[in-house]
């Protein structure tokens, strides 16, 4: 019975030893709040001892408290291989080459039961024997440039990400997809937006929401979106390729500059802010949505420019703000505040004295909106006025994390006042827009009879 306690101690694995199973046998476990069966997995070696864990028929994994279960019942024995098949990827003459380049985001994933760590498929073979329709795309080579989570993402990532990208497109690649953690998503692909301006070839940003090991994953269909999109697509931007509505439907190709992530666990997470997205994509076309883009061409030329000045800051104002944050920054050498206020773009004026201290010792501050849709509007009231009149720059309708990235890009290439308000107030990639469509601001609000009855014609 070696196999019983493979990744349990404690109470866990005396139990199992008592019922007499096994690690990876199916089982029926009688508990005080129910029945349940499906696989019985191993435990993650650095968790507790007081659950045992189980893969349902489903495919969901559940923990159950061991001092709850009853009776646990052997009905049969398979131990698992978790491991995804490798095949060699086909390579098709006439198909468009794109390039895979990985940060360490699991588009295509295992789970190490000994850990409980989702371990990444990213080699060409990895990916063709987890997503075989791949191959009818493209053909594709990957290149893993960093493995960090997305939230250690930052400028020096941005900068080598940008060079090479430029060196992939000088190397005549039709498409480059960029394999990312969710979480920063949007920040990499504004930085990504500023530093890799007029590229001839799609470049996409993808991801997961949730593991290849979920029933509910997006990966494999992500991966095919943005495979199709760097292949076959027209719109040679920066964009980021993730599911559209919650089902499996189509994904959206949302702008580098407008796009945020909007829910914790949503499949949908990613949202176009204050526009409407790119285009629809799903398996057998890509559908404009926008007209204004930049055209896929047959060149090399790409213009990369790889500047960040990491001592930039991105303020998030709260009623109650006292001076001493913004002070604290200008003391420790920031260079760009960057200011997200209420309304049409306010702060108290307690911390008015601290901005005017950090404007006239050089230190850009720009506002922006923390409502995310709509314009700075400062000249509305006298607080707009007079923030302006100490030296804060509105930021118009750019979204505060995309005024954080470009405002740390500018200042990476000059420090003169006017030369960084020039590049900042003129639009480089649609950060800043001069209108917003009337459906560029969408939010709707559940439990309205109008808003029901429209949801019924679409969430079945």
């Amino acid at each position: 019975m070696a196999d019983v306690t493979k990744g349990y101690k404690g109470k866990a694995g005396e139990l199992l030893k008592k019922m007499k199973v096994r690690v990876w046998s199916e089982v029926e476990i009688k508990t005080t709040r129910g029945d349940f069966s499906g696989i019985l997995l191993p435990r993650p070696e650095n968790d507790d001892d007081l659950h045992i864990v189980l893969k349902l028929i489903t495919g969901y994994n559940i923990g159950i408290g061991v001092d709850t279960v009853q009776k646990v019942i052997e009905k049969g024995y398979k131990e698992a291989n978790y491991k995804i098949p490798e095949k060699e990827f086909p390579s098709t003459k006439g198909k468009p080459n794109v390039k895979l380049i990985g940060t360490g985001g699991t588009i295509a994933s295992r789970l190490d039961y000994r850990t409980g760590a989702v371990i990444p498929a990213f080699s060409p073979g990895e990916l063709y024997g987890a997503v075989p329709e791949l191959a009818e795309i493209c053909n594709l080579k990957t290149e893993k440039l960093f493995a960090v989570f997305s939230e250690n993402m930052g400028p020096s990532q941005y900068m080598e990400l940008a060079k090479a990208i430029g060196r992939e497109i000088e190397n005549g690649i039709d498409g480059i997809m960029i394999g990312h953690g969710t979480d920063t998503m949007h920040h990499t692909a504004a930085a990504l937006s500023f530093m890799v301006q007029n590229p001839p070839v799609p470049i996409v940003m993808v991801g997961s929401q949730r593991s290849s090991d979920r029933p509910s994953s997006d990966a494999a269909l992500n991966l095919i979106h943005a495979a199709k999109t760097a292949a076959e697509s027209d719109i040679a931007e920066v964009m980021v390729c993730m599911f559209g509505p919650t089902s499996d439907q189509y994904g959206l190709l949302h702008r580098g500059t407008r796009v945020r992530k909007m829910h914790s666990s949503y499949r949908s997470t990613f949202r176009t802010v204050g526009d409407v997205p790119l285009a629809m994509v799903d398996r057998q076309k890509i559908t404009p949505i926008k007209t204004d883009y930049n055209h896929r061409r047959n060149d090399r030329k790409v213009n990369v420019i790889p500047f960040f000045e990491e001592r930039v800051s991105l303020l998030y104002y709260y009623p109650n703000m006292h001076p001493d944050i913004i002070d604290s920054l200008v003391e420790k050498g920031y260079k760009g505040i960057v200011i997200a206020g209420t309304g049409l773009g306010h702060v108290n004026k307690p911390v008015y004295p601290a901005i005017r201290r950090a404007a006239e010792k050089g230190v850009a501050v720009y506002m922006t909106v923390q409502t995310l849709w709509g314009y700075v509007q400062m000249f509305v009231y006298d607080t707009g006025r007079d923030l302006m009149n100490m030296g804060i720059i509105p930021a118009e309708n750019m979204l505060p994390e995309v005024a954080y990235i470009k405002l740390a890009w500018v200042l990476g290439q000059t420090n003169d006042p006017e030369k960084v308000k020039e590049l900042m107030l003129n639009p480089v990639c649609g950060e800043t827009t001069e209108r917003e469509p009337y459906n560029g601001y969408l939010v709707f609000q559940g439990g309205i009879p109008e808003v029901e009855e429209f949801i019924k014609c679409i969430h079945k």
